[in-house]
C-alpha cells in the first residue's frame, strides 16, 4: 500500500489511489445489495408514495398485478431517483433519498435490533412485565397517501404512539416512545431502590 507521499520520493513507483477508487466504489455497492437485500426499503417507499398507479404497464403485467410486485416497485423507484438527479443534481437526489429512506438506512446501519424499539420493547416487557405489547393501528388518507397511527399498551396502560407512512414506522414510534419512556421508570426504580 504505497501512500502518494512515499510514491512522490521514490520516482516510478505507483500509489494505491487507483485502487482506493475502486474499493470505494466496491464498498458502496456491497453495503447498497446488502441494505436492499435485507430491507426491502424500494418497494416499500414506492408503495407509500403511491407510484403503482403511475406505472404504464403491459396489458398482461397489469391483470397480473405489476402494480404491487417489490421487484417492478424497487424498478420504478430507482428510476425516480435517476430523474431526479438529472433533474436536480446531486442535492435534489440526495435529499430525496433521505426524506423516502432515511429512517430506514438508519435502522441498518445500526444493524439487527440496534432501532428495532418493537424488539426492544418486547424483550423489556418480557423481563419486566411477564407480558407482551399489544399494539393498535389505524389509518386515515387515500391509498397513495396514506398516514398510519400506532398506539402500544401494556399491562391495559397507553404506553406510546407514533405516527408514519408505513404501519412499521408508526409502530416503530409508539414502541421507540415506550421503550424510553418504561426504561426511564425502571431506571428510577432501580436508583431508588440502592439508595
Amino acid at each position: 500500500m504505497a501512500h502518494r507521499s512515499w510514491c512522490a520520493e521514490t520516482p516510478g513507483e505507483a500509489s494505491n489511489e487507483r485502487l482506493e477508487f475502486l474499493g470505494d466504489a466496491v464498498l458502496g455497492l456491497v453495503v447498497t445489495d446488502h441494505l436492499y437485500l435485507t430491507y426491502p426499503a424500494l418497494a416499500e417507499v414506492a408503495t407509500e408514495v403511491g407510484l403503482g398507479p403511475a406505472l404504464l404497464l403491459g396489458k398482461g403485467e397489469d391483470s397480473s398485478g405489476g402494480r404491487e410486485k417489490p421487484s417492478i416497485l424497487a424498478d420504478a423507484m430507482e428510476a425516480v431517483i435517476g430523474a431526479v438527479y438529472l433533474d436536480g443534481g446531486w442535492d435534489a437526489a440526495s435529499s430525496l433519498i433521505m426524506r423516502l429512506l432515511g429512517d430506514r438506512i438508519e435502522e441498518g446501519a445500526a444493524g439487527p435490533g440496534g432501532q428495532d424499539y418493537k424488539t426492544r420493547l418486547q424483550e423489556l416487557a418480557a423481563r419486566r412485565f411477564d407480558q407482551l405489547p399489544r399494539y393498535d393501528v389505524t389509518d386515515e388518507g387515500p391509498d397513495h397517501a396514506k398516514r398510519f397511527f400506532a398506539t402500544v399498551t401494556l399491562g391495559g396502560v397507553r404506553r406510546g404512539t407514533g405516527e408514519g407512512r408505513s404501519k412499521k414506522q408508526a409502530e416503530q414510534q409508539a414502541a421507540r416512545e415506550a421503550w424510553h419512556e418504561l426504561s426511564a421508570a425502571l431506571g428510577s426504580e432501580q436508583e431508588v431502590g440502592s439508595a
